[in-house]
């Protein structure tokens, strides 16, 4: 019985000595790929502005809101909180290089114009503007007649 036990011991202290520890490797920092054209998409609500850039396969790059930006209540909605969303976005995406875009714009918000006025003053080049913002075509459904 003594030689099983000694066996054991000698079993389980092999794995101990070869468990060594293992150091993380570090990820080099990534390289921003170069844009030069991106897709802008502006949502204007009553209550705040999201700006999201994404390249030409839809893929987000950068995105601000002005909630994001420190604007609180009904401030959120104005006009000048979507220029500061537009200026956060832009410093987001300068490593990459972008020059030109198109403007998509959903929403009937007050920050729409505010948000299109910034890209202009922002010396990009604004290639379209298009407005994207759902529409009824035959409204909703009438109620049911009331049995009586």
């Amino acid at each position: 019985m003594s030689e099983e036990n000694v066996k054991t011991t000698e079993q389980t202290a092999a794995p101990e000595e070869k468990k060594k520890s293992a150091k993380p490797r570090k990820k080099g920092a990534k390289a921003a790929k170069q844009l030069g054209h991106a897709n802008v998409y502006i949502q204007a609500t009553y209550n705040n502005t999201i700006v999201s850039v994404a390249d030409l396969n839809g893929n987000v790059v950068a995105w601000s809101t002005a909630g994001h930006c420190g604007f609180k209540g009904p401030k959120k909605a104005t006009p000048y909180a979507a220029s500061v969303v537009v200026k956060n976005v832009l410093e987001k995406v300068n490593d990459y290089g972008v020059k030109d875009v198109s403007l998509f714009v959903t929403g009937i918000g007050q920050g729409r114009e505010g948000a299109i006025r910034a890209f202009n003053t922002n010396n990009l080049n604004v290639i379209s503007i298009k407005d994207v913002t759902p529409m009824p075509h035959n409204g909703c459904r009438k109620p049911r007649a009331r049995r009586l």
